[in-house]
């Protein structure tokens, strides 16, 4: 598994929130939705995303990546008060709390103020956390943000046809394309030098610590030990782990832990999930195992966090492997 491929390996859009919006300025929403990612794509016209203090600016052609859950504005300029608000699930409503999805409500997945506005943005959310992996929202900016000009990408076309169909299996369909745009995005990002990828990232480029990367990345489970490694990567113990500590940031073992349990957390999202089966995969030899280290870095035992994840209550976790050291 190279090191884009173990990145990316996690966008599963599961009933994704898909939306064209078309808008006539002046024009503001406020996006208070608690989405852990949204991909923004300026059809037609441009927009600006405040953040943080910060305005990202979008021509028409770009596509914008924003993480979650923290609150941020589309405006069609900074000085333009919202005049809706996005709640999680999608709903809009004005600021006085008044529903606006029927009054907004322009046809198929269409939304906005008028139906032949200038401004033309193509939104796809990500709901819940599940379907992106930790590993890979740590990797990412706040806002990250593909230019017209550095990228060309039929997907999107095809994301634009998709949204305003209404056929059967019209739902899969979306979430598929829209795992690909992504992806797509996300690929040609990371091949850019401003991307600063996290450390474990750019150390697969390495002949000997991408080997003991991909080795442990496609074989989670096996008990790893940094001389089995370094046996299959044809160093001495010592000089992998030297390399690999200079180029990761961490020892191999650390890594691995952390590997495993971010795999763990990942799996304890889904809605069957036993902390006994999850042990087995991510390499610990009883539950008993997992609980002990899942607690010691986590805070909670793997039982807690799978049913707070079935909550929507899930506390912070630690950084991990893809956390940019």
């Amino acid at each position: 598994m190279d090191a884009l491929t173990s990145l990316l390996d996690g966008p599963r859009a599961r009933g994704a929130f898909l939306m064209r919006t078309v808008l006539t300025p002046p024009w503001a929403v406020e996006v208070r939705d608690e989405a852990p990612l949204t991909l923004v794509c300026a059809a037609r016209g441009g927009a600006v995303i405040l953040r943080g203090g910060g305005e990202t600016w979008l021509a028409p052609g770009d596509v914008a990546v924003v993480g979650g859950p923290e609150p941020y504005v589309v405006a069609d300029d900074p000085a333009t008060e919202p005049q809706a608000v996005v709640r999680p699930g999608g709903c809009s409503v004005g600021r006085d709390g008044t529903d606006l999805c029927e009054a907004f409500d322009l046809g198929v997945r269409t939304w906005g103020t008028d139906p032949d506005g200038p401004t033309e943005l193509l939104i796809g959310t990500y709901q819940v956390h599940r379907e992106v992996s930790g590993r890979l929202l740590r990797a990412l900016p706040p806002v990250l943000v593909l230019r017209a000009d550095d990228w060309e990408c039929p997907l999107v076309a095809l994301l634009r046809a998709e949204m305003v169909r209404d056929e059967p299996g019209q739902e899969v369909v979306l979430d598929r394309v829209l795992d690909l745009v992504l992806i797509s995005v996300l690929r040609a990002w990371f091949a850019r030098p401003e991307a600063a990828p996290p450390a474990w990232y750019r150390a697969h480029g390495d002949p000997v610590v991408g080997r003991a990367l991909r080795l442990v990345h496609d074989h989670p489970a096996h008990p790893w030990t940094v001389s089995s490694l370094a046996a299959k990567c044809g160093v001495s113990r010592a000089a992998l782990g030297r390399r690999f500590t200079a180029l990761v940031g961490e020892p191999p073992m650390t890594y691995l832990t952390g590997l495993r349990l971010e795999m763990a957390a990942e799996l304890l999202r889904e809605p069957c999930a036993t902390v006994e089966a999850v042990a087995r995969r991510v390499g610990y030899g009883s539950p008993f195992a997992l609980s002990t280290a899942f607690k010691r870095e986590r805070g909670v035992s793997p039982s807690e966090y799978r049913d707070r994840a079935g909550a929507g209550d899930l506390p912070q976790s630690s950084a991990g492997p893809g956390s940019g050291r």
